[in-house]
């Protein structure tokens, strides 16, 4: 198929609410993501990522929303963490063929590091590849002694941030963008980026602050997804985020709000839910609990990173879909999309 032909017929029908943004972020509605590797790996800096691929598809089937694929370009020993090891967008791909429904979001591309227009063909593509199910999940990145590789000034990673969002925003929403950056190149109209994504406009949403003002995201990101606080301060924050994106943005713009953090789910049911360094501790009951006060916030989506728990990645996926989403009412498994 010649690859204009990638916008003007996509691989299958997609409806508003089978689209990345439809699966992930509904009004009045919670869903869960897990954050990869589906492996648990408390003791060790890497998984294994063995049955990586069946893992995502069991994910799907048991009606969690969305598989978020973090962006570690090198491993440094000195953070002892290398995420799901495979590049995220190379991944992301896999995942795609091994799984029908289920969305796929970074969380998030180190947008300073990456060149946008670069960066927006391998997602236009793989959201054509996927049939509409990416999104992109854009950070300014942490790791200060990443930036040097790619003789990059960390201190200038907000601006960069902005600057790389803009050329990344013209080149896949425009036909024949016209476009002038500092850093990224410039284009005056003559060239086009192919293949467009399926619903013409690429889902871009915050993944944490970016070094970027909250108005600014508010106005410019499709969604922000940020570290859970503690459950206390779920409901001024939701609020904050909702006034800010309605006093920047014309009336009916929606800019959903997800939060994300670790999950120790211990074997004990009743262990009570525990604020941990980037997330919480508990058992299932404590959990329920946490997602009905997030739900209640109005924040639509929670990302899930239960690799350091110490039991089995397959027992922690069925307790939850079967002994957890029950108990909290407005989740939503997916039951709106057709496997």
């Amino acid at each position: 198929m010649p690859a204009t032909d990638a916008r003007t017929e996509p691989t299958g029908p997609i409806s508003v609410h089978q689209s990345s943004m439809g699966r992930v972020f509904r009004p009045d509605s919670l869903t869960v993501g897990l954050i990869l590797p589906l492996e648990t790996h408390p003791g060790a800096p890497w998984p294994t990522m063995a049955d990586h691929l069946a893992m995502a598809a069991r994910a799907e089937s048991l009606g969690f929303s969305a598989l978020w694929l973090r962006d570690i370009p090198f491993y440094d020993p000195r953070y002892g963490d290398a995420g799901q090891i495979y590049e995220p967008m190379v991944y992301m791909a896999a995942l795609a063929a091994a799984t029908r429904t289920i969305a796929l979001g970074t969380a998030g591309i180190v947008l300073p590091l990456r060149d946008p227009k670069l960066l927006a063909r391998q997602a236009t593509s793989v959201d054509q590849l996927s049939n509409g199910r990416l999104l992109l999940g854009l950070s300014s990145g942490d790791r200060p002694a990443e930036y040097p590789l790619f003789d990059v000034d960390f201190e200038s990673r907000g601006e960069r941030f902005r600057d790389a969002f803009e050329v990344l925003r013209t080149v896949t929403d425009q036909d024949f963008p016209e476009f002038s950056s500092p850093r990224f190149g410039k284009s005056s109209g003559e060239f086009d980026l192919l293949p467009k994504s399926v619903d013409k406009a690429l889902p871009l949403l915050g993944i944490g602050r970016a070094q970027q003002s909250t108005d600014w995201l508010a106005e410019h990101v499709d969604a922000l997804i940020v570290p859970a606080p503690h459950p206390s301060e779920l409901p001024a924050l939701s609020q904050d985020w909702n006034a800010r994106a309605a006093r920047v943005n014309h009336p009916g713009i929606r800019r959903p709000l997800g939060v994300a953090g670790f999950l120790d789910l211990v074997e004990e049911a009743n262990h009570p839910l525990q604020k941990i360094r980037g997330g919480f501790r508990t058992g299932r009951a404590g959990l329920a609990t946490l997602l009905e006060a997030i739900a209640a916030s109005g924040i639509e989506h929670v990302a899930l990173n239960p690799k350091i728990s110490r039991r089995p990645y397959p027992e922690l996926m069925a307790e939850m879909a079967e002994l957890v989403f029950p108990l909290v009412p407005g989740l939503d498994r997916g039951d709106h999309l057709s496997l």
